[in-house]
């Protein structure tokens, strides 16, 4: 009867290691998959790979020279009851530096 207990013990601590490295081996697949969908996908000819169905479209923003207002400015004469006045005039619009 003591042959049959040890037996039985010896097959459930079996089990239990290899239920255990199992549970590792699948933990260390699951962690695994996100690092591997975050990496860069090879795209030979520059061209972006499309997203997977459902998934959002990832946007991306690369910085470049600021914009800035280019002006010109001069004087136009305005007759008024008070007199002549000469009136500052201004025209401006964005230039990409």
């Amino acid at each position: 009867m003591g042959t049959d207990l040890n037996a039985y013990v010896n097959a459930v601590c079996r089990r239990s290691r290899s239920a255990t490295a199992g549970l590792a081996v699948l933990s260390l697949i699951v962690t695994a998959l996100p690092v591997r969908a975050q990496m860069p996908t090879p795209a030979g000819d520059g061209l972006t790979v499309s997203n997977p169905p459902g998934a959002r479209p990832r946007i991306e923003v690369t910085p470049r020279a600021s914009p800035f207002r280019r002006c010109t400015s001069w004087y136009v004469i305005q007759y008024r009851p008070s007199g002549t006045v000469l009136f500052p005039q201004k025209h401006c619009w964005w230039v990409r530096g």
